[in-house]
């Protein structure tokens, strides 16, 4: 009997752990930086860096994202970078977007759209460039400090084949660096071929379960123990960083995968 109670006990504190565990995975955000060395990258952009936010698929992070704002405004950054995803087809409420994008206003944001915002007619779109976001599709911006300047250019969702890199990269000249927003990482080996120095993508958050040692269990697009999954990337001058993202679409679950803010600094070769 007594060894029955102690089983009992045990498999019900295994389960509240299990299950502590799992909500700390789901609504723990963690912060993920990243340094990025790039060749002629001019003076001012030494420590340059970037905030980027990818796959929020409608999720709340207290009352007007307040613990994600807060979190976020205790970080040192430039400008704002969003992959795409920030609502989602289940839950197409814009509010929640909006409300985080009103709480990042004092940086410039661009934003490249994904899979959800087609899904959902692309609604979010005139709300965005209402609170001034700088809305990249298949388009390229000038950010200047200074007399210098880099490329921020954007493409349209990869996943579904809107992408068109070659008019995003139209009438961008000289040796300047080249920052690549795109929702789906299956950009990377345009981006290689056009000598981009920095891709920023989201789409896989990290796979959502992910195992030790292993890695994604499956990605949309990309099948079973996926190659682009999560995090960086370097073929010859070029990285991608994949963020696993603030929110989980299909199932409201994460394992060995905290949902993520990203800040990625610019640095010069020595």
């Amino acid at each position: 009997m007594g060894a029955k109670r102690l089983s009992r006990r045990s498999f019900i504190l295994g389960g509240i752990a299990t299950l502590s565990y799992l909500y700390f995975d789901l609504h723990s955000i963690a912060v993920k930086r990243y340094t990025i060395k790039i060749s002629k990258l001019p003076a001012e952009f030494q420590g340059f860096t970037i905030l980027h936010l990818t796959d929020l698929h409608s999720k709340e992070y207290g009352d007007s994202q307040r613990d994600l704002i807060e979190l976020i405004h205790r970080q040192q950054f430039d400008a704002v970078a969003i992959t795409g995803d920030l609502v989602d087809k289940s839950n197409p409420s814009m509010k929640p977007a909006i409300s985080l994008v009103k709480g990042l206003q004092s940086k410039p944001i661009f934003f490249v759209p994904g899979n959800h915002e087609w899904w959902t007619n692309y609604q979010i779109k005139s709300s965005l460039e209402d609170q001034g976001v700088h809305i990249l599709e298949n388009g390229h911006f000038k950010y200047y400090i200074g007399n210098s300047h880099i490329w921020i250019m954007g493409v349209d969702d990869p996943y579904l084949g809107r992408d068109q890199l070659d008019m995003a990269i139209a009438g961008v000249s000289g040796s300047e660096p080249k920052v690549l927003l795109a929702h789906a990482p299956n950009i990377f080996s345009k981006a290689i071929n056009c000598k981009i120095d920095l891709v920023l993508a989201g789409h896989t958050h990290g796979g959502q379960v992910r195992l030790p040692l292993v890695g994604a269990v499956a990605v949309p697009g990309q099948g079973l123990f996926p190659e682009l999954d999560y995090g960086q990337f370097t073929a010859g001058s070029t990285n991608m960083i994949i963020n696993g993202g603030l929110g989980e679409s299909v199932l409201p679950i994460r394992v060995y995968n905290r949902p993520e803010i990203v800040l990625i600094t610019l640095v010069s070769y020595p």
